[in-house]
């Protein structure tokens, strides 16, 4: 493919390999703003997004790498990814469906099963196809007993940069074979500019009266508790700093936030799940989704201690990342809403990030 540059200043031709017999590239999106966002198709990953600030400079706004030799390499393999086949935890990488047992989960996170196993979604390559200048389609097949799921699972992605600076994300998938499902984009913002040291100045909204507390291990206890009189309420706009070090036993076990909100909603329409706003440049987003939870992560485990995009570093909390999706570990946990796709059904959710100036 010829290279190209993008307003990102990124290399399309340093995303040019072969992985596993397959070709891996970057793909620009534009809007009519002139908005950019840049996918590559080894993980689906969100490589750049450039949304403009309230002086009308355009700003990248995701952590990534700028190449696909380091994204292979990274010390953050989910920069951006798509996470499957189940993102977020499964306790000790096992779980029941229809009495039969499935324990051969890689147990890759503590005694859990984390984003898919060793090889999840975030490390293949996708089949891709550009649509317009706008949309994205990307598909993948899963075979049946990959990472230990049952089933072959086929997943298709689509990615649009719409004229209102939205990136919405479709997810679809099938199986044939009854399997458990948990799809999410991992993207790391920092709305201050990708690069610069911390969120803790982000002032976050969240629609959600309830989250779920977890042991040491990230795995939820079951029952949600409510956010009220907790430094886990953000029904009202708080600073991300303002009470992430306070001594609060789930605080403490994430290093930071790391838990899912269970969102103020009936079943399963698009609706309000979150506002994040950086003072610096103004820049806002506002999360739209059909699923029932949102993970928000704090960067609470990011090092500095290796490059991202044009050298960057990328140290503790200077990210965070908003993943719609269902709860961790519902395989195990009955009473939380099914993560169970059978043959003949199909799964499909959909999950907006607009952007504009607060």
């Amino acid at each position: 493919m010829k290279n190209k540059k993008t307003l990102s200043g990124l290399s399309t031709s340093d995303f040019d390999k072969q992985i596993d017999g397959k070709e891996t590239t970057l793909y620009i999106l534009c809007n009519k703003h002139g908005a950019e966002l840049t996918i590559t198709n080894y993980g689906a990953k969100i490589v750049s997004l450039m949304v403009p600030d309230n002086q009308g400079n355009m700003v990248d706004i995701v952590a990534g790498h700028d190449s696909i030799d380091t994204y292979l390499t990274s010390g953050e393999p989910y920069f951006g990814a798509i996470c499957g086949r189940y993102a977020n935890r499964i306790a000790g990488g096992k779980f029941m469906i229809d009495g039969i047992t499935y324990d051969q989960l890689a147990i890759n996170n503590g005694p859990n099963s984390l984003h898919g196993g060793i090889k999840g979604f975030n490390s293949v390559v996708w089949d891709a196809k550009q649509t317009d200048g706008q949309t994205l389609e990307l598909s993948y097949v899963s075979a049946d007993g990959e990472e230990g799921f049952p089933g072959e699972l086929k997943v298709t992605v689509t990615y649009r940069l719409t004229d209102e600076n939205e990136v919405a994300i479709s997810y679809q998938a099938t199986t044939d074979k009854p399997t458990v499902l948990n799809l999410t984009n991992h993207a790391f913002f920092n709305l201050s500019g990708a690069g610069d040291p911390s969120i803790e100045d982000h002032i976050v909204t969240i629609n959600a009266d309830h989250y779920l507390p977890t042991d040491n291990t990230s795995i939820p206890y079951g029952p949600k508790a409510e956010v009220a009189n907790t430094p886990m309420d953000f029904r009202t706009p708080h600073t991300v700093g303002e009470r992430i070090n306070e001594p609060f036993e789930q605080l403490v076990f994430g290093k930071g936030y790391d838990h899912t909100y269970i969102l103020n909603k009936e079943g399963d329409e698009l609706s309000f799940c979150a506002r994040c706003v950086a003072p610096k440049t103004g820049i806002m987003m506002e999360v739209y989704t059909t699923q029932p939870g949102v993970q928000l992560y704090t960067g609470n485990w990011l090092s500095g201690k290796f490059e991202g995009k044009h050298g960057q570093r990328y140290p503790e909390r200077s990210a965070l990342c908003f993943e719609t999706q269902h709860f961790p570990d519902s395989p195990n946990k009955p009473e939380y809403p099914t993560t169970i796709l059978r043959p003949g059904e199909v799964f499909q959710s959909k999950t907006i990030y607009k952007f504009s100036v607060a």
